[in-house]
């Protein structure tokens, strides 16, 4: 295993004092919502959340499609770690989600088509995994990984344009809002650079967990291949 690259040490600094910043300017910055209050501050960590996780996912895909054509096991690899990241930011969505919507909605939790279609996508990319952990042959393993995550991605844009699709009650962020969304909120100019800000500091947080997902799936490769080789 290789040196842990300079680079990734600058980026992690860099990742945590945005997070700080970030989390500085949500709470110190951003003007207090009239109708909402202190709840409408999991607004920047929800969609920044929801966000990192849909891009995990594409790039999932992604990279999915470079090991069908290159069959090259370090594509698999940055697609497996973005899925594993991309499942746990779609499950902090989900998390915050609830917490904003219980004094808004008056309820923890309602079957509404964005929050329907964005549970669907969290279960498909958990079935990912356990497709995976069920194949012991590496590049079969590889090989029908590639294919789920690809096809799996169609669930993304569903959850995305859902809210545009269907009659629902979750607010429209980027774009046209429909102002009878329980929820919906004009944002103020701080409110909008704090919101910019949360989602870039939540990107660079995303390339940096990245990274270090690769490179500790690399050296679990490494000590697999010891395994095989003791055994034989």
């Amino acid at each position: 295993m290789n040196a842990k690259p300079k680079f990734l040490t600058v980026l992690d600094v860099i990742a945590g004092a945005m997070f700080v910043t970030a989390v500085s300017l949500v709470f110190f910055y951003a003007p207090l919502e009239r109708v909402m209050g202190l709840v409408q501050k999991v607004f920047y960590f929800h969609v920044a959340s929801a966000w990192v996780g849909m891009l995990a996912f594409a790039v999932a895909a992604f990279y999915g499609v470079l090991y069908l054509v290159k069959k090259d096991a370090r594509y698999d690899r940055v697609e497996l770690a973005a899925v594993e990241i991309g499942i746990v930011f779609a499950l902090i969505t989900i998390v915050t989600g609830s917490i904003w919507a219980r004094p808004i909605w008056n309820a923890w939790w309602t079957w509404d088509p964005r929050l329907t279609t964005a549970t669907i996508m969290e279960l498909v990319y958990f079935a990912y995994l356990m497709l995976r952990s069920g194949i012991e042959e590496p590049e079969r393993r590889a090989r029908f990984g590639a294919v789920y995550a690809i096809i799996g991605f169609l669930s993304v844009p569903l959850t995305f344009f859902s809210i545009r699709l269907f009659r629902t009650i979750h607010p429209v962020v980027i774009g046209s809002n429909d102002p009878g969304a329980e929820g919906a909120f004009d944002m103020t100019a701080r409110m909008t650079q704090t919101f910019m800000f949360s989602l870039l500091t939540f990107t660079v947080g995303f390339v940096t967990l990245l990274w270090h997902r690769v490179r500790l799936g690399a050296l679990s490769e490494k000590v697999e291949q010891l395994k095989l080789k003791l055994q034989s």
